[in-house]
């Protein structure tokens, strides 16, 4: 994994790695989220504190949910793009490089490696032409640019999902399997998928 991700790095930059340059960047989303599952289950807009369980609040920081958001749309496999109208979205507030830093006040270790395997994620599902690049024919800032757009269109359908979950259900989330039971359901959506593409005779 750090093989793959040294040489996307290698292909960019001479003084900088491309994941600083994407580290520093804050992704957008869909103001309507905002009330309807971010300050639903997390600190978001009040800050992470001690008291956090006894508000209710199962996440901490804003880009806790956002983070939940972005995987629940990568394991579907699905993407939302955003509203066009730049009243509807906002910017999350916390660049990327500072997800996970600092140990968690709900007793949570501090969790960097994570924007690592995001920021793979998002390279392998990225239409980029590496080569151009490496070229000087593709600005880094357009590759950087498309990026984010990929992040925040997997979690704008994950926030849909969310949405969704707790229109259903209001206290869907508060149950500590729920971001378990969703993911186990989509790996065996796809693995199911999967055995049924093997079953598949061959074309003659």
């Amino acid at each position: 994994m750090n093989d793959i991700l040294n040489n996307i790095e290698e292909l960019v930059d001479k003084d900088e790695k491309l994941i600083d340059i994407w580290g520093r960047k804050t992704p957008k989303f869909e103001k309507k989220y905002e009330k309807s599952v971010m300050r639903v289950i997390s600190d978001y807009g009040i800050g992470a504190s001690e008291t956090t369980g006894a508000k209710g609040k199962i996440l901490g920081a804003g880009y806790e949910p956002y983070i939940m958001a972005f995987f629940i749309g990568l394991y579907s496999d699905k993407k939302l793009p955003l509203s066009d109208d730049s009243d509807e979205t906002k910017v999350l507030g916390h660049p990327l490089d500072k997800w996970g830093n600092l140990d968690s006040k709900k007793n949570r270790k501090a969790y960097s490696q994570l924007r690592s395997y995001i920021f793979i994620a998002l390279v392998a599902k990225t239409d980029i032409d590496w080569i151009a690049i490496d070229k000087g024919d593709l600005k880094v800032s357009t590759a950087v640019a498309k990026l984010i757009e990929t992040m925040e269109e997997y979690a704008n359908y994950g926030f849909s999902v969310m949405e969704e979950k707790l229109n259903a259900d209001k206290g869907y989330f508060f149950s500590h399997r729920s971001f378990l039971d969703i993911f186990l359901q989509l790996t065996k959506k796809k693995s199911a998928h999967l055995e049924s593409e093997d079953d598949l005779p061959e074309e003659l």
